[in-house]
């Protein structure tokens, strides 16, 4: 019950997210210079997005303002990480968005290899059946590793991340179910293709 309401409710956060302002996300970002500037990323995150190590998620065709939104979360310390925040910390919002405006530039798609009707009911309404996000403040799930779904459900558990729906949702996971899930959406064929 805990967890359709978290869902239900987030819902209205999510509509209400997009209309807050956050200064990176609300900057037009320069595809050319975000070009540029991912070659800073391109060791984890691949210059099209596919990350490159299992411990890293792929970002291409995530929206901008998710992007920015994660970033700037870095930068201010509000989301952790080892690599990430150091990284992050010497971006300016104009940088943020212009690292948003490559990635998001690019298309991302999915191929399920299962019957969507195993798909996790506490992921779809935000994640899609076929990991493929259905709302901006949702990342794709499609082809991520299973450790890295693990360590993000397993951070929201512990409150190490946090998230207006996540947080709920991820407190009441048994780790069988993280790894049930993780494995759903690590078993999915993710495609990005890069838009010069």
């Amino acid at each position: 019950m805990k967890r359709l309401l978290a869902m239900g409710l987030g819902g209205i956060f999510l509509a209400n997210s997009a209309l807050s302002p956050v200064c990176a996300q609300e900057l037009v970002g320069d595809r050319e210079a975000g070009r540029k500037l991912s070659g800073q990323c391109r060791t984890c995150h691949g210059l099209e997005g596919f990350a490159l190590i299992p411990i890293a998620p792929h970002i291409g065709g995530e929206p901008a303002s998710y992007i920015a939104r994660q970033l700037t979360a870095f930068r201010e310390g509000t989301r952790e990480h080892e690599i990430m925040s150091v990284v992050a910390k010497s971006l300016s919002d104009e940088q943020i968005a212009d690292l948003g405006a490559w990635y998001s530039g690019h298309t991302a798609t999915a191929s399920l290899k299962a019957d969507p009707i195993d798909a996790p009911g506490d992921c779809i309404g935000c994640h899609g059946e076929d990991g493929i996000a259905l709302v901006e403040d949702a990342p794709n799930l499609a082809g991520e590793s299973v450790p890295y779904i693990d360590a993000q459900l397993k951070a929201f558990r512990l409150g190490k991340r946090t998230h207006e729906i996540m947080s709920g949702i991820a407190a009441d996971l048994t780790d069988e179910e993280i790894r049930k899930f993780a494995e759903w959406y690590a078993n999915i064929g993710l495609g990005i293709d890069l838009v010069e």
